[in-house]
């Protein structure tokens, strides 16, 4: 039985750490996405109001 070695693949299924394999210029923290969504939202109403 130990003769007949079989090689499986990695149990890693592909995933990546993209943390450590890009590297962005621009660094948004969540809280900075969610108020830029809310100011982009509170101009459109604004504009929608007016127009």
């Amino acid at each position: 039985m130990a003769e007949n070695k079989i090689h499986l693949p990695s149990s890693g299924g592909g995933l990546l750490k993209y943390s450590e394999t890009i590297k962005s210029k621009i660094m948004l923290t969540p809280m900075t996405v969610v108020i830029l969504i809310v100011i982009i939202t509170v101009i459109e109403v604004i504009l929608y109001k007016i127009f």
